[in-house]
């Protein structure tokens, strides 16, 4: 974990500002007791910030002091290859801010998946772990694929050096457009430890813009490209395979 060497609230506020935003951008979901997202069309979002090709907005929760976020782009690189991007269980450290620390655990297929990953959180703050559930799924006839990620903290023995979070729910849309694809993000996370809800607001429209931006560029290089989205007998995605396979 890093250290800064902080010793006042000015310069706590960079290391405070990436720990938020480290804490907040893996998506996961809660346990049963978790609320449930708030719908894509549902009444309530607001425009909080526009960058490029990306939207974000932002909606108030009744049950939680944490703000859920709903980001809208049109990403220049085809489905195909953001898909090969997230079926890697290591892609994670390439996209998806301050983590470092990414692999798949346990049995499971492309449909119903487990994954394990680590945050990296500046000091003062503590390292976040995270245990994901992953299911995903897709019609041939739409060409859409939909990605639910759920915390399942239990699945895993605790580390005593991270805190584990277990509390947040995200939805994953990629909608193609051609050789573009249309991706919506909505998530809400109610983060542990002592951070305040004004705190984590403030900055949550940062986290989709930087995650979506590097996963742009990434699922553009060589190394995902030439995939292809396998679908079975009644036109459901069941897996994301080298185009020549």
């Amino acid at each position: 974990m890093r250290k800064t060497g902080a010793h006042c609230f000015r310069g706590w506020a960079p290391a405070i500002s990436g720990a938020v935003c480290a804490l907040l951008v893996t998506a996961l979901a809660a346990t049963n007791a978790r609320a449930e997202l708030p719908a894509e069309d549902a009444e309530g979002w607001n425009l909080s910030k526009e960058t490029g090709n990306i939207q974000v907005y932002t909606v108030d929760q009744d049950t939680s002091s944490f703000k859920a976020f709903k980001a809208v782009a049109l990403l220049d690189v085809p489905i195909e290859n953001l898909m090969a991007v997230m079926i890697n269980p290591q892609s994670c450290i390439e996209w998806v801010h301050n983590c470092i620390e990414s692999y798949a655990f346990g049995k499971g297929d492309f449909q119903d998946r487990y994954a394990y990953s680590v945050n990296d959180m500046p000091w003062p703050v503590t390292d976040r772990d995270y245990v994901l559930h992953i299911q995903t799924r897709g019609d041939e006839t739409s060409g859409e694929v939909i990605m639910d990620l759920n915390a399942t903290p239990n699945q895993l023995a605790e580390n005593e050096n991270r805190v584990r979070v277990d509390r947040s729910d995200t939805l994953y849309r990629f909608i193609p457009e051609g050789d573009q694809t249309r991706m919506i993000w909505v998530q809400h996370t109610d983060p542990n430890g002592a951070l305040p809800g004004w705190l984590v607001n403030s900055l949550l429209v940062d986290i989709p813009v930087r995650s979506i931006q590097a996963l742009e560029k990434v699922a553009a290089t060589a190394r995902y490209q030439g995939f292809r989205l396998v679908y079975d007998q009644d036109g459901q995605l069941i897996d994301v395979r080298p185009s020549d396979t």
